[in-house]
């Protein structure tokens, strides 16, 4: 069963970075589409972006486009998310998900939808504030 583990959080002031990694137990992300979500408070939570299992490619939320990327690492079974420019209205909880593709699949673009996630990590918290 695939496991994931945030890490990179912390504290930043705006126009800042970040990088936020998402380490990979029990399976490998060979066969994974893996994105981004991140819940504020008061707030519903959505996707941020995420990346096919093949193929390389990547889907990002309107408001992170241009700023965050998303890449994966095979070898390390590790992905991540580049953060820059942030803003306060980035602060969150970062979550770190997979969706395990079938043989046929592998190259399906993948989707900022919350119910196609299976695998989810504990979160790690970003604040942007100065």
């Amino acid at each position: 069963q695939l496991q994931l583990v945030e890490s990179g959080g912390g504290l930043v002031q705006p126009g800042g970075s970040l990088r936020l990694s998402c380490a990979a137990s029990g399976d490998t992300l060979n066969y994974y589409a893996i994105g981004w979500f991140r819940q504020a408070p008061g707030k519903e939570r959505e996707g941020v972006s995420c990346i096919s299992a093949r193929g390389g490619s990547t889907n990002y939320a309107d408001s992170v486009k241009g700023r965050f990327t998303i890449s994966r690492d095979i070898a390390r079974n590790m992905v991540y998310l580049q953060m820059n420019s942030l803003k306060p209205e980035d602060t969150a909880v970062y979550y770190c998900v997979g969706l395990r593709r079938d043989a046929l699949s592998l190259f399906r673009y993948c989707v900022l939808s919350e119910s196609e996630y299976a695998y989810w990590g504990q979160g790690t918290q970003v604040t942007v504030s100065s």
